[in-house]
């Protein structure tokens, strides 16, 4: 009975931060191409991974410690790949050029900040050792981290009128998807070899 009530619970929070992730990704993609953002651009890739990675998580709630185990090493590849993205986008901007807009760059990350932050919390409510929600964990705390850099990056746009922090926070917001992706595949495998997990 109890863990039907934490799948229940579980599923909820899952949806909440899923459809949150969801708007945000589609908010910070317009404001990033209508600011020639790389950093607002790669945040908006970040949120729209966290939301497919959100909705494989839900599916996993309830089923075999396999099943969890092998959504959670999805959810790390799917980061990877998406900081091969932003790595690329990147070197693309520094060889065409690139002209972000500093206040759009600041106005989105704080109202990202504020969504993520609140993710964050409904995700640590729940005080689970569940690999995906681990991974969900991570996937929130990563995008809030992110939306400090580009804070930072829109502050130097406006102030320097140079398009380089912009750019060097795209990377750094891929950097920390790298090291997302690699601990939840790590925390996955380490769950295998977990004797509970694999009898669960």
């Amino acid at each position: 009975m109890a863990r039907t009530q934490d799948d229940r619970r579980q599923r909820r929070t899952l949806l909440t931060v899923l459809g949150l992730n969801a708007g945000l990704a589609a908010a910070l993609g317009i404001g990033g191409v209508s600011a020639d953002s790389s950093a607002l651009l790669a945040n908006a890739l970040d949120n729209a991974s966290d939301a497919a990675v959100y909705l494989i998580s839900f599916l996993a709630i309830g089923r075999t410690g396999g099943w969890k185990r092998g959504a959670a090493r999805v959810s790390g590849v799917m980061l990877l790949v998406f900081a091969a993205g932003v790595l690329v986008d990147a070197v693309r901007r520094v060889i065409t050029g690139t002209e972000p807009i500093g206040p759009t760059m600041m106005a989105l990350a704080l109202v990202a900040a504020v969504v993520n932050l609140i993710c964050l919390q409904l995700i640590r409510r729940q005080h689970s050792g569940d690999a995906n929600m681990k991974a969900a964990e991570t996937f929130s705390f990563n995008d809030f981290a992110s939306n400090g850099g580009i804070l930072v990056a829109g502050g130097l746009v406006l102030w320097l009128d140079q398009a380089w922090p912009d750019l060097v926070v795209g990377v750094l917001v891929a950097a920390i998807a790298i090291k997302g992706g690699v601990e939840i595949l790590r925390d996955a495998n380490a769950a295998s070899d977990h004797p509970q997990e694999r009898a669960s």
